[in-house]
């Protein structure tokens, strides 16, 4: 339905007044000239109260409502700000009714953004809490084992040691784990960018985590090996990292006697690297939460394989911070291929 201002509104009505005043005018004149100018008089009276009636309304309606309209444009709304409209009390209404809309629309996102930080926060905190109780209850019953007289039998006693070692390396992993990224995403941790051959940091790595692949029989294989130097721009020690985050991603859930393989493509200014796997695959319902803090396809089995269920967030966190993209496809019983891109070094 359309709608008119009150000056509209004033301007039809007055056309109106004003057609009926002149026509009874005229009859009046037609009939009886004698007390035309009585009802000249009245009709200018009639038009006068009129426009001085609506005046009066307006002035007492835009009173009301311009504090509650100067309060409304005075609220922060995120970083938003509305656009300027006129104030005056022709417009007010409107203009009341467009600012309340918006504060309203900006209120309704603030409130859902407020639920998903609780909400994360919430499964963050239970998360945290989870994966540091396994490794404390493992070494408090250690302990207790060994004080209540496993201490003295050398058929335990090292091997309890062993294993509280074990779990307080777990421990120690999860807090640098966590340290890292919130170093990352406070924007504390620099990175120290500087033009090396990515494809000798593969090799790097291979090296490092061979012994993980002999133990599962999973060959390290660079696709289609360039046969000069591609180098990049990027913090080398961080890249080590991811790097070796999804390698040995891909050595855990590989098939024994598969493969990972890391290949590289030239994208113009970027670098490609993709690291793929012939492993167990994840499901397609699962791929936009596989870079979530602590998230795991099969947290039984991830446990067993002794992360930390952070690897994946830290090395999205990584390349974002060196405004790159990350991303990931996989068929269940096929593979993954991780793949992330580098500027290229000139």
């Amino acid at each position: 339905m359309k709608t008119y201002s009150s000056r509209q509104l004033t301007a039809y009505i007055a056309v109106l007044l004003t057609s009926l005043a002149a026509l009874f005018i005229l009859l009046t004149w037609w009939l009886s000239p004698g007390i035309f100018l009585v009802v000249v008089f009245i009709a200018l009276f009639f038009i006068a109260s009129y426009f001085y009636i609506m005046f009066v309304i307006n002035k007492y309606i835009s009173d009301k409502i311009k504090p509650v309209y100067k309060t409304i444009k005075d609220l922060p709304l995120s970083g938003k700000k509305l656009a300027e409209k006129s104030s005056d009390s022709t417009n007010l209404l409107s203009n009341v009714k467009f600012e309340v809309e918006e504060w309203a629309k900006t209120q309704m996102k603030e409130i859902e953004r407020l639920k998903e930080l609780e909400r994360y926060r919430k499964e963050f905190v239970g998360n945290v809490s989870h994966e540091l109780k396994t490794p404390i209850f493992n070494i408090q019953g250690y302990i207790l084992t060994l004080l209540e007289g496993g201490l003295d039998d050398p058929k335990i006693n090292l091997l309890y040691l062993k294993r509280t070692e074990k779990s307080i390396d777990r421990m120690i992993s999860i807090v640098e784990d966590l340290e890292s990224i919130t170093k990352l995403e406070s924007g504390e941790l620099k990175l120290n960018m500087i033009r090396f051959d990515i494809v000798q940091s593969v090799k790097d790595v291979f090296e490092m985590e061979q012994w993980q692949a002999d133990e599962r029989k999973i060959s390290l294989e660079i696709q289609s090996l360039p046969q000069r130097p591609v180098y990049v721009k990027a913090d080398r020690n961080r890249i080590l990292e991811v790097l070796t985050n999804l390698i040995v991603n891909g050595i855990k859930y590989g098939r024994k006697n598969g493969f990972v393989q890391v290949s590289f493509h030239d994208l113009d200014e970027n670098i490609m690297v993709e690291v793929t796997d012939n492993g167990i695959g994840i499901e397609k319902k699962f791929l936009p939460r596989v870079f979530e803090r602590f998230y795991r396809v099969d947290k039984s089995r991830s446990r067993e394989q002794g992360g930390t269920g952070l690897g994946l967030s830290i090395v999205k966190h990584i390349i974002e911070a060196h405004n790159q993209s990350i991303n990931v496809r996989s068929v269940v019983d096929q593979g993954t291929t991780f793949n992330f891109t580098l500027e290229k070094a000139k």
